[in-house]
């Protein structure tokens, strides 16, 4: 599953989580959201999403 980060306010859809509190079952992935899909924190658009990679780092 992948996880995807609002540009602006740094918010993270995961796909295996989704929001279910906005009625987005978990297992939902990105490409099937809705198009009018909007940030929950910021309220813009899925065009202001990135894939998002943590970042591991090893000590």
């Amino acid at each position: 599953m992948k996880k995807y980060k609002c540009d602006a306010c740094d918010y993270i859809y995961d796909e295996a989580k989704g929001e279910p509190e906005n009625g987005i079952p978990a297992m939902t992935a990105w490409e099937d959201l809705p198009p009018d899909y909007i940030c929950p924190l910021c309220g813009l658009g899925k065009e202001a999403f990135s894939l998002y990679e943590e970042q591991t780092t090893i000590k």
